[in-house]
């Protein structure tokens, strides 16, 4: 199965939130996406933290500027969720965090 890719440079910050929990939601256990955004989503991190604790991975692919690419899984029972901590927001000014 392909991974799907997102790419949320052209989307409004409150756009790509919503787009990466409906990504999200849709996974099943060991599935995942990635996702390609303009700046390090730090703040759809923390929420991610916050919303799924236990149930997602977090893996930076590429950081670039002007391109971070984020690899997004749902983890199956039993294997260990990398909630990453964060300090800060993103910044983008738009999504809050």
């Amino acid at each position: 199965m392909t991974t799907p890719l997102y790419d949320f440079r052209s989307l409004a910050p409150f756009e790509r939130h919503q787009l990466a929990f409906q990504s999200f939601d849709a996974l099943a256990p060991g599935e995942a996406f990635e996702l390609i955004n303009d700046h390090e989503p730090r703040g759809l991190l923390m929420q991610f933290g916050a919303r799924h604790p236990d149930a997602f991975s977090w893996r930076v692919l590429e950081a670039e500027p002007g391109a971070w690419r984020i690899r997004i899984a749902r983890v199956k029972a039993g294997e260990a969720a990398a909630a990453v901590p964060v300090a800060g927001g993103c910044g983008c000014g738009g999504c809050g965090g």
